[in-house]
């Protein structure tokens, strides 16, 4: 078991910081780079555009890598997804910027923002069900939240390595060094593909196989047979990654251009939360374990609901000490609870032969529609009030009620045997 779960952090660890690398880039570097514009705002929209291109391909990926997940096995897709993130990301790298080739670049940059969702898509629903259908029902929040730490170390390599290049001229930052962290990938996912060849198909899989249950068409019979659980499982996932994405990455933009602080601020507090969720994320599965999955997503979403309006009170401070603390907090209350037990809990909503693609698309979906918009929509609503931040706080109170309604259609599943 130990072994499982060490191969799927790592692995997911190296995805992880493919994709958010992107995430960093998106914010500081490709405004500039990919978007030029005389109105600073508008290059962030765009930039941000990009971004949501990445979460919008995910359901893409979870339904795809989600039919053969359930068809031919969970191991066989872990190893093809890191391949296809590995690639997409070296890829960025090498990519000549607007002022080179002109419209062609952000087109490129898109094309291959969108082989990384499908990649990551694809992933994650594998790497929670070949840890979750090893573990035992007492300890599954636990295990099956530790998958997830692969988030918080991407986010340590990604913005770590934008913080140590962000040390160089602006010159350099933009001229060549921007490309480091994405040409490394490919080193990480050859680390990751070889951990990931070395285990073995999940006993629950096995057990479909010999018995020849394995499903035909898991994604009709996810959609015929639990639809209930598929659609909760998107409301589900709403409100945790809007928080995800305006403090992990809106804030980058936001601190750095409309309050006019050092980028070395926000990277910083976003550092400091991802070390902090290191110990929180695997402590909420744990608790979630003892006291259930719904009691933790009601702390969560209350948390998201009152947190809202002072999030944008406490970073126009512009105290930097302030910042940080609002960013781990925004991270580790409005993120990470719904994150860390969500894995295990998407899961469970789904019959075995099913699972895959039950889990993995309703996860990605919701992805989808609350990571892939919340950006790109804070830039928008931004833009439109001159730089009063109250619609965004409006808009994450709206998924934070959105994701409530979710948690009480849910079946409670901690300490239970899965369907």
């Amino acid at each position: 078991m130990k072994r499982v779960v060490i191969a799927s952090i790592i692995g997911t660890t190296v995805e992880w910081y493919d994709f958010l690398i992107y995430a960093t880039a998106s914010a500081l570097i490709f405004p500039k780079l990919f978007f030029p514009s005389s109105n600073p705002g508008l290059s962030a929209i765009a930039s941000f555009g990009t971004l949501g291109v990445g979460y919008f391909a995910r359901p893409l990926g979870a339904a795809v890598f989600g039919h053969f997940g359930d068809r031919v096995g969970r191991k066989a897709m872990l190893a093809t997804t890191i391949v296809m993130m590995g690639l997409g990301t070296f890829l960025v790298g090498l990519l000549p910027t607007y002022g080179q080739i002109g419209v062609a670049a952000p087109v490129l940059l898109v094309l291959l923002r969108l082989l990384q969702g499908v990649g990551l898509g694809g992933e994650w629903g594998g790497a929670v069900l070949i840890v979750v259908e090893n573990a035992k029902s007492q300890n599954r929040g636990l295990l099956g939240s530790m998958v997830q730490l692969g988030y918080p170390l991407g986010t340590l390599c990604a913005v770590g390595i934008f913080a140590v290049l962000s040390r160089t001229s602006e010159a350099d930052l933009l001229g060549w060094a921007w490309r480091i962290p994405f040409l490394i990938s490919i080193v990480l996912a050859g680390v990751g593909l070889y951990i990931r060849l070395q285990l073995q198909e999940t006993p629950v899989f096995r057990e479909l196989q010999a018995e020849n249950r394995v499903a035909r068409l898991p994604l009709v019979e996810v959609l015929t047979k639990e639809p209930r659980a598929f659609f909760t499982a998107i409301g589900l996932k709403l409100s945790e990654i809007s928080y995800a994405m305006i403090a992990g990455v809106f804030a980058i933009n936001y601190v750095t251009v409309r309050l006019a602080m050092p980028r070395s601020v926000i990277l910083n507090a976003v550092f400091v939360s991802s070390v902090v969720a290191l110990f929180a994320i695997p402590l909420f599965g744990w608790i979630s374990d003892r006291i259930g999955r719904k009691a933790m997503f009601y702390a969560g979403t209350a948390f998201a609901i009152a947190f809202a309006f002072p999030f944008f009170w406490l970073l126009d401070t512009k105290d930097p000490l302030l910042i940080t603390l609002t960013i781990v907090a925004a991270i580790i209350f409005g993120q990470m609870i719904g994150f860390a037990v969500g894995a295990p809990w998407y899961t469970e909503l789904f019959a075995a032969p099913m699972r895959y693609s039950g889990a993995s698309l309703g996860f990605q979906i919701g992805a989808a529609i609350s990571g892939g918009l919340t950006p790109f929509a804070a830039a928008t609503f931004l833009s439109w009030t001159n730089g009063a931040p109250w619609p965004i706080s409006i808009y994450l109170i709206a998924l934070a009620v959105v994701t409530l309604c979710g948690t009480i259609a849910a079946p409670e599943t901690a300490g239970r045997p899965m369907k």
